[in-house]
Parts: C-alpha cells; structure tokens; sequence
C-alpha cells in the first residue's frame, strides 16, 4: 500500500445486538448510550454479514470494516492470516456481552464442519475476558464426569439435561478459553469483553425453557450432538502465564491457539509500551481498566482500536495506569 494516508489506527461505532438475555449494563457500567430495550451484545470490531462495525476516526470515517479490509486486504490484516483473505473474511470479532440473564446452553462447531454445513460460514473457537460479575457468577464449561453422547441426548428428552453441565465460577479478572467443540453457557450477572473467530455459528441444545413473543428458541441438538466434544469433562479455569515483566510493564498470556493469541498488558503509570505491526498480523488493543494512549489515540475503559498489519512501529502510553488487552494473529 504506497498510500500511508489509508494505514492508521482505527476507531468504531459498535453493531448492538438485542436478545432475551441482555440487560442494561453497558449503559450503566461503562456509560454507553443505549437503545430502548435490553442490549446483550455490542460488536466492538465486526466484519460479519450479520453486523459490520462502522469506522468513526480519519481517512476511512462512516465505512464499514467489511469495506476497509475489501481495500485494504493484506495491509489491514496480515499475512498471518492470508487463509482469512482468499476465503474473504476478516479473521477476528471482538464482542462486549451483557449476559444479565443467562445464556442458552450452546456449543460451537470447528472450520470443517461449518464449512460442511453452513455454507462459507467459518467455526468458532472463542475466549472471555470477565470484567465484571455478581457475587455467585457461574459460567458452564464442559460436561460433568460419566457424561456419554447417548446420556446427554436423553437427558435433553427428558428435561434432564443439567444435571450433566459442568458449572465453574467467575470473578472479575478471570477468563476463560473456549474451543470449538465446548460445550458452554454464562450463566447470567456478568460483563465479558469476548474475542472470537469472524463467525455467528451457535448451536443450542436448552434454553432454560424460555418463551419470546409465545415461542421457544430454536434449537440445534443433532448438530450439536455432531460436535460437542464430551471428552472435555470437568475443565477448570487456567491461570495466566507470565511472559516477562519489566519497566513497569507486565505480560500475560491468556489464550493462544491457531485463530488468535490474547494477552493482558498492565502498564504502571507513566510507561510506555513498544509495538510494531510489521505486516504479519493486526494488533487489536483494547483498554479494559484505566486509560491510554494506543497509537496516538486516547482510549478509556471500555474501548477498543484496530491496528493495521502495515502500521509500523506504535507506542502504548499511560500516566495513571491502565490494564490493556492485545490480541494478533501468530
């Protein structure tokens, strides 16, 4: 890309997602101005075809990123993730979910039974970071030992389903790393930043027995049953890993798998954290506690930026302090 002018760090209005879970917390927890109505997803960074976040700083201002990564291509978004752009997807979607009600107990297929099944749709292999959450927060994760295939789908006849879901709590802090294959649900009073593979693909096996405007949610229970992963028995929440600590700044890395890499960054007031983009991968920044200056751009929590592949060198700064997420593409 010769023209510089089009590589610089990006801002977004969020896409907001209405369903029967959501509440109100974005609105008072994080100040947002909201919709009537309760508000359970706000797609920070999206280039779906069911929601594309739209540019609100500089050259690219009121497009959506479905059309920046259309002109940008590899520049935007890296060579890391070049498998992304001959299918014509954007690899990543950042999501805030206000689970206030608990969500439907789901599971995510992987690439090739998506592929298989739902037209160019990728799977989905997802990650939560917890911001914040009641006292008594729990998520599901997995199934309970002794748990078969054959029991869960006749405990899903018989409305028996939960005494085979795995519960873990949460806390502010916490995150938790969800394959393709997981069988999951947050169970409701929590605020989570969710960084995931560009896909909306969720197969429900319950919905608590819910009813919207007099019906039921659909559910998916035999594609389901195709791919939760029932070897995935009683897993419990992974504790971050060091990957150095100096000048005031510590890393930690939270998930990695072939999708995505997150870490957290805490920056003690006055440091300064050194960056490049060096055309491999994008770098999704996003201040979580504190405030920032990511690439030039003053950020606050809860917000997020996108950095370009092509970018180049960048510089993270804070007075005070701030707690950042990073997530890229290895």
């Amino acid at each position: 890309m010769s023209d510089r002018s089009a590589i610089y760090p990006l801002l977004f209005e969020p896409v907001l997602k209405s369903y029967i879970w959501g509440g109100r917390t974005l609105a008072e927890r994080l100040g947002r101005a909201l919709p009537v109505g309760n508000v359970a997803e706000s797609w920070e960074i999206a280039a779906h075809e069911d929601g594309a976040s739209i540019v609100s700083n500089g050259r690219f201002a009121g497009q959506s990123l479905t059309a920046v990564h259309t002109t940008l291509g590899l520049d935007l978004i890296g060579t890391n993730s070049a498998w992304a752009q001959a299918r014509g997807k954007f690899p990543l979607l950042v999501k805030l979910l206000d689970a206030h009600d608990k969500l439907s107990v789901q599971v995510h297929p992987n690439d090739e039974y998506a592929l298989a099944h739902e037209g160019n749709e990728l799977g989905k292999t997802e990650m939560w970071v917890v911001l914040h959450a009641e006292p008594g927060a729990q998520v599901i994760l997995g199934v309970r030992a002794g748990t078969t295939a054959a029991d869960f789908r006749q405990a899903i006849a018989a409305g028996t389903l939960e005494r085979h879901l795995h519960t873990v709590p949460i806390a502010p802090g916490d995150f938790v790393c969800v394959p393709s294959g997981t069988l999951h649900a947050i169970l409701g009073g929590a605020l989570i930043a969710e960084v995931q593979q560009n896909s909306n693909t969720t197969y429900r096996v319950y919905d608590w027995n819910r009813t919207q405007d007099g019906r039921g949610r659909t559910l998916h229970v035999e594609k389901a049953l195709d791919v939760i992963n029932f070897a995935q028995v009683e897993p419990g929440l992974v504790p971050p890993q060091l990957v150095s600590e100096r000048d005031g700044i510590r890393r930690w890395l939270l998930c990695r798998n072939r999708y995505f890499t997150t870490e957290r960054i805490e920056l003690s007031p006055g440091t300064v954290y050194q960056g490049a983009c060096d055309g491999r991968t994008l770098e999704i920044w996003g201040v979580i506690d504190g405030r920032a200056g990511v690439a030039g751009l003053p950020l606050a929590a809860v917000q997020f930026t996108l950095l370009p592949a092509a970018l180049g060198t960048f510089d993270v700064t804070t007075r005070e302090g701030a707690v950042c997420l990073r997530c890229y593409v290895e």
